[in-house]
């Protein structure tokens, strides 16, 4: 049985509130575990707005969003009971219009990428995580700041085990996996709706599965991923924590809104657990995986090398 005291995992997301919607219940479990959890926020969420319309009008929100937003990051680090990191650069804005107009300048998303990535080596090279969180491509959805922070993290899976990279930023570190989260995959919103309506409750997500199925020509139920779960963590354990965390960004997230539109106890019953793609490996693992470790040994060294993926 792995001993995950021995452990780290490092989760790389764009805002603050991001580590609280996705992998949140992941996180914590692992902190129980006794494993070293830490989550980098690449960005301070300046440009975000006040979502939750129960502080619209709160003086502190009106006045100073940003300073606001780094308590409540705290308050949601303390919830999961995980280490923290601000990487420092600033929030990109999601731009909207047609056509769109242009990043601010100096923002996260127009980074070069060696910039964008050094201090993330650098966390990687001084942390030493075993496996990195991440999104995808996509960003798990097209936000600039997103589709950075996917970039940002295969650099630094990929460069900081390169003692020839990063000069100046720490001795070479080479994580062994790198998973993308799949927090909003269709296929978990499908089985909570039908699961809901199997138990006589009205679904909360019955508009979100039409369009899903509208936006499928081929028919699936679901509409085919993107990428596809490898890995799943059993963690209904940590819905209470996901949630103190969520409800810590209160600017950001609506009480009533989707995320606590079912409660923990039910998504346990029909979802207990949080879904991950392997991307990158650098051990053998069989698939599919309920330990986001497997195949690891605490005392395995990480020896500077190239990713052969997975």
């Amino acid at each position: 049985m792995t001993d995950h005291s021995q452990l780290r995992l490092l989760a790389i997301h764009a805002h603050p509130d991001d580590e609280s919607s996705k992998g949140a219940a992941t996180m914590a479990h692992y902190a129980r575990l006794g494993t070293r959890v830490m989550v980098a926020t690449c960005t301070g969420g300046e440009r975000g707005s006040i979502l939750n319309a129960e502080m619209e009008g709160d003086v502190w929100a009106e006045r100073d969003l940003p300073g606001l937003r780094r308590h409540e990051m705290a308050a949601a680090v303390e919830a999961l009971g995980v280490e923290h990191r601000w990487i420092g650069f600033t929030d990109s804005g999601l731009p909207e219009g047609d056509p769109l107009p242009p990043l601010p300048w100096g923002c996260f998303a127009l980074q070069p990428l060696e910039r964008a990535a050094a201090p993330v080596v650098q966390l990687v090279r001084e942390f030493r995580p075993h496996v990195i969180l991440a999104y995808d491509e996509n960003g798990g959805y097209p936000h600039p700041d997103h589709i950075q922070a996917h970039n940002v993290a295969m650099e630094a899976y990929r460069r900081a085990g390169d003692p020839e990279a990063y000069p100046g930023t720490g001795a070479p570190w080479a994580p062994l996996k790198l998973y993308y989260d799949r927090a909003f995959n269709p296929e978990r919103f499908l089985a909570l709706h039908e699961g809901l309506e199997e138990r006589g409750m009205t679904s909360p997500y019955a508009e979100r599965i039409a369009a899903m199925q509208e936006s499928d020509p081929e028919g699936h139920r679901p509409p085919v991923p993107r990428h596809e779960t490898t890995t799943r963590v059993q963690c209904a354990d940590q819905f209470p924590a996901r949630d103190r965390a969520l409800s810590s960004h209160r600017t950001q997230v609506d009480p009533r809104g989707m995320f606590f539109a079912v409660s923990a106890e039910t998504q346990a019953e029909i979802w207990p657990w949080e879904d991950y793609t392997l991307a990158e490996a650098r051990v053998e693992t069989s698939l599919p995986e309920t330990d986001l470790f497997a195949g690891i040994r605490p005392e395995e060294p990480t020896a500077p090398t190239s990713s052969p993926g997975k």
